[in-house]
């Protein structure tokens, strides 16, 4: 807090007391009798006389205190920059050996005609054509209609020994990959079906397109 400030507050403090000196003096006078005109002229003259009574003897050495001075900022002490790393020279890179030359692969054998084409990526073993150029009636499976015979006999699917031999997984891979037909393998069984008519037998189906 300043002085200044100091000073302000130590005056109202002593005007205060005053006050209340003057009140109490005033009712006092009133109420015995001096008159209420005797009474507020005397109670005038003491809050003025101990306003400044109290001010001259509470407030003078408030004066005399001296600002305090605010502290010296420290200053910044500058940072020590540090040494640059000294550079590392790049070594000489070793040339990369030359790569080996890859070695001349065989010619492949000629393969017999209607030979099991070599298995995809996924999906089961096809033909590139029927055996003895004769493909069984894949009509006799439930859910294969002409169309969808034309389709299997263009992914290399001819006889019913072949699709008797689906797995699982083969099953799935056939399902996803007839456009228009997926799904039918499976919701048809016709693994089931292929067996029967593979052993030389018929299913209800086939009886009814032979007849």
């Amino acid at each position: 807090m300043s002085t200044g400030t100091e000073k302000s507050d130590c005056e109202k403090r002593c005007w205060q007391i005053a006050l209340a000196v003057g009140v109490v003096l005033f009712l006092l006078l009133w109420i015995f009798g001096a008159g209420f005109l005797w009474g507020l002229l005397l109670g005038i003259a003491s809050f003025t006389v101990v306003g400044l009574a109290l001010i001259l003897l509470r407030c003078r050495g408030v004066e005399s205190k001296p600002e305090p001075k605010p502290a010296a900022e420290p200053k910044a002490v500058p940072e020590a920059k540090p040494a640059p790393a000294p550079e590392v020279k790049a070594e000489a890179k070793a040339e990369p050996a030359p790569a080996p030359k890859p070695e001349a692969k065989p010619a492949p054998a000629p393969t017999a005609e209607a030979a099991p084409q070599p298995d995809a990526p996924e999906g089961p073993a096809r033909l590139s054509a029927a055996r003895d150029g004769q493909a069984d009636d894949l009509k006799q499976i439930k859910g294969v209609g002409p169309k969808l015979e034309s389709v299997l006999h263009e992914k290399g699917f001819y006889h019913f020994d072949q699709i008797a031999a689906w797995t699982e997984a083969e099953v799935a891979w056939v399902d996803e990959n007839l456009e228009g037909f997926k799904g039918r393998v499976s919701r048809d069984d016709w693994v089931a079906q292929a067996k029967i008519l593979a052993a030389g037998g018929d299913t209800e189906f086939s009886k009814r397109t032979k007849s």
